[in-house]
């Protein structure tokens, strides 16, 4: 007689205990090392935090030493400055950071966002530190003296800096490295902005670029810790007030709003396009000059006085001008006039190699943008139109997202920043336009477009930058390997010139297997005083691709853990 089939309710009562045991099991093994680690989340935040909260400060300090006020009131205060006050300042401020970078950084060139997505791809979670504390000291310089950037950049940066240093102690490895490496991002975004559910998704959706769920929690530890930072010394209280909640008539005014997301795409990748474009166009200008390096921060720092003299409103963060965009104190034609200027400041600056950020100004230019559209979709259809300000608020970030290549997390943020959660639709709406719009004119954002022009294919996803992490030398069998191919195979296709150097990667050395039709390619170092490459092992194509597979196995099960 067989035994009886056990009911329903006793199998799921049998797994939810073998469920619970497997929980217990890892309560029990794995809990105090998760604790411990979102301790150390905790403090990475907390003093990712403070890194914000003291730069700010310290911005906030010089330019009140320097302007008079801080950026608050910054513009206004510099319309009644004497217009040789502020024509020079931002020269001394260029030469400042001009020598800072020059004689700290290899390149002479600030650290910001993209080093922080490439430390977290390629470097194990690992940034410059040395190169990064003086990046942080130049943006500073350059946002109390006239530059036109953002300070969250170099916040960012900042903080990998003080992850890196943790990483390095505790010889974490390169998921933990780059875990710690989102608790700064995070931490650091959040105390910028006062947005601790959007300083979590930028470090997820921008640095790490992946949504595990490993991650998560360690991250909104750090970023609520970064919060509190900021709260225990401004308050509760948002970036921006708008003047009164704003209202959408949702199914005739939304395709004004699908409008202004296209447009918002157009400008977005027109000023990404502009800042790169400035870039080639002066570092093609100083080589021609054969000036030294230091002094084209200083040439950049003339440049924007002159702008300054005429137009204030490009000095600094420029969050007093993106307030009178958001609450309508701004006309048609100041809006236009603000938007095009403020464009070529970012770009003088980032060009000139002065530091900074491009987060804050591509709010800027959003809201401008917003407040120029709303202008004239209220104009048009007063009866069936909210106020020009919603268009402000959504234009702010559709722009932003565009630039950033960040829809979820700066819609996040644009909310938390105003404290007006009933304009979603017209945000979401306007973001995922110029979102996608814009990510089909450059490679995705102004980071990884940025992260192109070094070579660094991040934008094409792990399957294209992989590569770039392995040498030659890491990969490639020793002449005296069991199985490496006879010493007259290798000379004849040297001979050919069929061969790779020992420091290629596997991204230069792929390529050359379809073209000379081989399974191995021999492995040379360059020769002294003309001497011909020296033979020192072989790379087959073989060992190379299973590399490969391994480096992107490891990156899926990272992501999906």
């Amino acid at each position: 007689m067989s035994d009886p089939k056990p009911s329903v309710i006793s199998q799921q009562l049998d797994e939810a205990v073998a469920v619970w045991r497997g929980g217990w099991r890892v309560v029990r093994h794995k809990g105090p090392s998760k604790v411990q680690f979102w301790f150390i989340a905790l403090v990475i935040g907390t003093a990712a935090g403070f890194a914000a909260l003291f730069f700010r400060k310290g911005i906030e300090q010089l330019q009140t030493l320097i302007y008079g006020t801080s950026d608050v009131r910054l513009a206004s205060a510099a319309e009644m400055l004497p217009w040789y006050w502020v024509l020079i300042v931002p020269i001394l401020g260029g030469l400042c950071v001009g020598l800072i970078l020059h004689y700290f950084t290899p390149d002479a060139r600030a650290r910001s966002v993209g080093d922080v997505i490439e430390g977290a791809a390629l470097n194990d979670g690992r940034v410059e530190t040395r190169e990064g504390l003086a990046s942080a000291l130049a943006s500073l310089i350059t946002l109390s003296s006239g530059g036109s950037s953002g300070r969250e950049g170099p916040v960012v940066h900042l903080a990998g800096v003080i992850s890196t240093w943790v990483s390095q102690r505790i010889h974490a490895d390169g998921i933990t490295g780059r875990d710690l490496l989102g608790c700064a991002v995070a931490g650091a975004v959040s105390a910028s902005f006062n947005a601790p559910i959007a300083g979590a998704l930028f470090a997820l959706e921008v640095v790490l670029r992946h949504f595990a769920v490993h991650a998560f929690a360690p991250i909104a530890i750090a970023s609520v810790a970064g919060t509190v930072i900021n709260r225990l010394e401004y308050g509760g209280i948002t970036e921006f007030v708008l003047p009164e909640p704003g209202a959408l008539d949702f199914y005739i005014e939304l395709p004004a709003f699908l409008l202004l997301g296209l447009l918002s795409g157009v400008v977005a990748a027109f000023f990404m396009r502009a800042m790169f474009f400035s870039d080639r166009l002066s570092t093609a200008a100083w080589q021609a000059t054969g000036l030294p390096r230091w002094m084209r921060p200083m040439v950049a720092g003339a440049v924007l006085g002159l702008i300054a003299i005429w137009f204030p409103h490009i000095i600094g963060v420029g969050y007093e001008t993106t307030s009178a965009a958001l609450t309508g104190n701004l006309i048609w034609t100041q809006a236009v006039i603000f938007l095009i200027v403020k464009c070529a400041a970012v770009s003088v600056t980032l060009a000139g190699r002065m530091g900074g950020g491009v987060f804050s100004p591509s709010l800027m230019i959003g809201a401008l943008l917003g407040l120029a559209f709303g202008i004239i979709a209220t104009g048009l259809a007063p009866d069936f139109s909210g106020s020009e300000t919603l268009y402000a608020l959504a234009g702010m970030g559709a722009v932003a997202a565009a630039v950033l290549g960040a829809p979820i997390s700066t819609t996040m943020i644009v909310f938390e920043l105003t404290g007006d959660w009933q304009t979603g639709i017209a945000v979401m709406t306007s973001v995922s336009l110029s979102s996608a719009l814009a990510s089909r004119m450059v490679d995705r954002s102004y980071f990884l477009t940025q992260l192109e022009r070094r070579g660094c294919h991040m934008a094409a996803g792990p399957q294209s930058y992989l590569l770039a992490m392995f040498r030659v030398s890491s990969v490639m069998r020793a002449m005296t390997h069991p199985k490496a191919p006879d010493t007259s195979q290798c000379e004849a296709l040297i001979s050919q010139g069929v061969f790779v150097d020992r420091a290629a990667t596997l991204e230069q050395a792929l390529p050359k297997f379809d073209a000379g039709e081989t399974d191995f390619l021999p492995v040379t170092t360059q020769g002294k005083d003309g001497e011909p490459p020296q033979l020192v092992g072989s790379l087959f194509q073989v060992d190379a691709l299973k590399a490969y597979n391994r480096a992107l196995a490891a990156v899926a099960a990272e992501e999906h853990s």
